[in-house]
């Protein structure tokens, strides 16, 4: 077993309840980790033998294209595609930020983090 993250990939999107914030945008920061079997693609050295972070950031990327009111709601379609496009993935936790906030404090960001594990 063995584990893959990508950490920190910075996107612009526009996630919010309130209308502001799906019409002006907001930076956002998304972590992904995900568990599988690496000991093939150690001794093979093939790419096809493990996953691919680039797949993994093109899904991120893509979600987080797509408004939503909920972070909840973007964090579990990034779950779902990575179980859908990678058999090799047991589990996987995704954690989607919203940099500075608009909540009426002085705040870095708020974090929601998901968790999924692969049915049998």
């Amino acid at each position: 077993m063995g584990i893959i993250k990508v950490e920190n990939i910075r996107v612009f999107a526009n996630h919010g309840c309130l209308k502001e914030e799906t019409a002006i945008g907001s930076d956002y920061r998304v972590d992904i980790e995900v568990k599988a079997n690496l000991q093939t693609s150690a001794a093979s050295d093939e790419l096809n033998d493990t996953v691919d972070y680039v797949l993994l950031n093109k899904i991120v990327r893509e979600e987080m294209a797509k408004p939503s009111k909920l972070l909840e709601t973007v964090a579990k379609r990034i779950l779902n595609r990575v179980f859908n496009e990678e058999a090799l993935i047991t589990k996987a936790t995704v954690a989607v930020s919203k940099i500075n906030p608009p909540i009426g404090g002085d705040v870095e960001m708020v974090t929601i983090k998901m968790s999924q594990k692969r049915k049998k």
